[in-house]
Parts: structure tokens; C-alpha cells; sequence
């Protein structure tokens, strides 16, 4: 079995508890079902929220379904005049038998201006 890093980004509609809980699982859930992964088969999660997101971390929403044994970490995005904003990104290593070039990255709503190549249909209305 590989070590895999995956990478995933979303937007917000508003720094709101409920967008902030919403769209980070909409993420996790849009890697584990595209990788076809368990949340058994997740290493750790890094994620990093955009200095307009603030109410609660990110990681806190992932840890609440059900992540409990998995490492989590969130720090805020380094500053920049490009990007969208209130966007959460996060890195998550995996154990799989896809190869680097099978596994899917997952960029949803107004952060596929980030990666426009890794982007799927309809990722813009997720």
C-alpha cells in the first residue's frame, strides 16, 4: 500500500458556523467518495481557512463526522493578493493502491480558479 498526498479546496458563501461545517465536509466527503478511500485509510489532514474565516476551524467539522483517530491540523493561509477568499484548502495523505496519477483532487465552488486542470464537471456548483 502508497502513501498518497491529496489535494482539495472549497469556498464559502459567508464565515458562518454551519458554511464553514458544511462545505469542509461537502470537501472530505467528495475525496473519500472520488478516491474511493475510508476514513480508515486517511493518515492525517492539514488544512489551511483563508484570515476571513474565523468562527471555528475547519478541522473541527471533520473531527464531528467522525474522524476521531485521524491527526488533524488547520493554520490560516499565507496572506496573498491572488485566490479566492473565505476558502478552506487542505492536504490529505491517504493509503492506497492508486497510483499518483489515479488519484483525484478535489477543487469545488470558486476555488476552482486554483487548479482549473484538476477541476470536474459541476465541481463549480457543489
Amino acid at each position: 500500500m502508497a502513501t498518497r498526498a491529496l489535494r482539495g479546496a472549497t469556498t464559502l458563501e459567508s464565515n458562518s458556523e454551519d458554511e464553514i461545517r458544511n462545505r469542509t465536509i461537502d470537501l472530505m466527503n467528495e475525496l473519500l467518495k472520488r478516491n474511493e478511500i475510508e476514513s480508515d485509510d486517511v493518515i492525517s489532514v492539514f488544512f489551511t481557512a483563508t484570515s476571513d474565516i474565523t468562527v471555528i476551524p475547519p478541522a473541527r467539522a471533520v473531527r464531528d463526522m467522525g474522524m476521531e483517530g485521524v491527526p488533524l491540523l488547520c493554520a490560516q493561509e499565507m496572506e496573498a493578493e491572488v485566490g479566492p477568499p473565505l476558502c478552506v484548502r487542505l492536504m490529505m495523505h491517504i493509503e492506497t493502491e492508486a497510483s499518483k496519477a489515479e488519484v483525484r483532487h478535489v477543487f469545488l465552488r470558486g476555488a476552482v480558479v486554483l487548479r482549473p486542470d484538476l477541476v470536474e464537471p459541476g465541481d463549480e456548483r457543489v
